[in-house]
């Protein structure tokens, strides 16, 4: 198994599997836009002590079939609470980063790690953060980039224009 595999604890990993088994607090279901119609997913935010673990699951993303592609998409939640936009950003209303205590990036609230793509364009994830509670997230959307976040460049890392997006709701 998995955990096995990475020297993950036998507790760890039973806590792991019953958090993804539970009921999220909040989720995005992600849909591609113009040209990335088949982009399709779901974000799950989970509530865990002293934080909230996320949880990605996002289909048919544009990779490349070489073997040496990245096929890394950045994966931000952005403070808009529409994803919606024109001609020419068709998710302008989802606004740029959340960002509630005003820092740089990386280091804003709503950056979150890359989506690692297989070469059949799905990618899976899940990881623990502290940055924002459930409460600051939602309304907001979660939005993916056509490239890999450079973790550098301001305001957004260079991460290309937006191809997916969701709003982040609850029961």
């Amino acid at each position: 198994m998995f955990f096995n595999r990475y020297n993950v604890q036998n507790e760890d990993e039973n806590e792991f599997l019953n958090i993804i088994a539970s009921r999220p607090f909040a989720w995005a279901e992600v849909k591609g836009g113009n040209g990335y119609e088949n982009v399709r997913g779901r974000v799950s935010f989970y509530r865990v002590q002293n934080g909230v673990v996320v949880f990605a699951n996002i289909k048919n993303l544009p990779v490349s079939q070489e073997v040496c592609a990245e096929n890394i998409f950045a994966m931000h939640i952005h403070q808009g609470e529409e994803c919606t936009g024109d001609e020419n950003d068709q998710f302008k209303n989802a606004k740029e980063h959340l960002n509630l205590n005003s820092c740089e990036h990386p280091a804003h609230t709503g950056d979150l790690e890359p989506l690692f793509a297989g070469r059949n364009g799905n990618a899976v994830y899940a990881y623990w953060t502290d940055r924002f509670t459930l409460s600051q997230i939602l309304g907001k959307v979660v939005v993916i980039h056509l490239q890999r976040d450079d973790f550098v460049s301001q305001p957004s890392g260079d991460s290309g224009v937006k191809i997916a997006c969701g709003k982040i709701v609850t029961r």
